[in-house]
C-alpha cells in the first residue's frame, strides 16, 4: 500500500553532513522506513545522509530523533545535533548565542548558536561524556554517542573498502560500527568517515570527529584541549577534559559551521 504524504522540509548541512529537517510537533508524520529512505535517497529524492525530526519535549526545549538514510532509527549523530539548532532557530524556538537544551536518543544535550552570518552559522553541542577508549590491535574503540572504530593511518582511494571490511567484522557486523581513518596534521588531525546505516563515506561526522579527537588525545596522552579536525566536509573543533577519577573524558564540546540550505515541499510514497 502507498502512503501519500505532502511533507515540509528543510535541507540543511553541518560541514557536508546533510539531512532533511522536518517539524513533527504536530506528530503527523508517518514514521514509515520506506518514506525515509525515499526522502533521503540521493538520485530519487532530497538526498540526505539522515532525516531529523524535531519534535517536543516536556522538560526540554525540544526533542531530536534521527534516522539514517536506509530508513532505520539510529544512534547519536553530532552534526544533526549542531544542525537541528538551525532548524529550531529558523521556527522560532531558539535565540543566537544563548544556551538551550534539548533530548536526544542518548540522553539531554546543551548547545548554542555562536554567530550567524545569512545562512552560514558556528553551531557548539556539548556531547556526552565518554569512558577512556578500549584497545582493538592497535586501533581504539569507543562510543561518542555512536560507535566508533578509529585507527591511525593516511587513507588512499581504497578508504570505503578497507572501512567496509572492518564494519563488515563478525564482532561488529550486527549492530554496526562507524570506521574512521585518521591522520596527524601540523593544526591537528585530519579524518576520513564511514557511517553505517549510510553504508558509505560521509563528507563529515560529528561523533566521529569526537571519537578521533578522543582516541587521539588518548595516544597522546592529553590531559585537555581543543582539537582541530579536519574533515573532507569543513573544518570542526573538539574540546575536552581527561578526568582519571572517572577514567573519562568530560566537558565535550563538538564545534563547527552549519549551513542552512533550503526549504521546499515533496509528495512521500509516489
Amino acid at each position: 500500500m502507498h502512503i501519500h504524504q505532502k511533507i515540509q522540509f528543510s535541507k540543511i548541512h553541518g560541514a557536508g553532513n546533510d539531512f532533511v529537517f522536518i517539524d513533527n510537533r504536530s506528530k503527523l508524520f508517518k514514521e514509515e522506513k520506506e518514506i525515509i529512505e525515499s526522502l533521503c535517497a540521493r538520485r530519487f529524492g532530497i538526498g540526505a545522509d539522515g532525516l531529523i525530526l524535531l519534535e517536543e519535549h516536556s522538560d526540554c526545549h525540544f526533542s531530536m530523533r534521527y534516522f539514517n538514510a536506509d530508513g532505520n532509527e539510529a544512534s547519536m549523530c553530532g552534526n544533526g545535533g549542531r544542525s537541528i539548532m538551525v532548524f529550531a532557530y529558523h521556527l522560532g524556538l531558539v535565540p543566537i548565542n544563548e544556551g538551550i537544551r534539548f533530548m536526544a536518543v542518548d540522553g539531554i544535550h546543551e548547545a548554542r548558536i555562536i554567530s550567524q552570518q545569512n545562512n552560514n552559522f558556528l553551531v557548539a553541542l556539548r556531547m556526552k561524556d565518554c569512558p577512556y577508549p578500549s584497545k582493538s590491535g592497535e586501533d581504539f574503540v569507543l562510543d561518542t554517542g555512536s560507535p566508533h572504530y578509529i585507527r591511525f593511518q593516511e587513507s588512499d582511494e581504497q578508504f570505503v573498502d578497507h572501512a567496509k571490511q572492518i564494519r563488515n567484522q563478525a564482532e561488529f557486523k550486527e549492530k554496526g560500527i562507524n570506521v574512521n581513518f585518521v591522520e596527524a596534521i601540523d593544526k591537528g588531525i585530519k579524518i576520513r568517515t564511514y557511517e553505517r546505516g549510510v553504508e558509505d563515506e560521509t563528507l563529515s561526522c560529528g561523533t566521529g570527529a569526537t571519537a578521533a579527537a578522543l582516541a587521539y588525545a588518548t595516544q597522546n596522552n592529553l590531559n585537555q584541549g581543543r582539537i582541530a579536525v579536519q574533515s573532507r566536509g569543513g573544518l570542526l573543533h573538539i574540546s575536552f577534559i581527561k578526568n582519571d577519577p572517572l577514567q573519562s573524558y568530560t566537558d565535550i564540546w563538538l564545534e563547527g559551521p552549519v549551513q542552512y540550505v533550503f526549504d521546499g515541499k515533496i509528495t512521500s510514497g509516489l
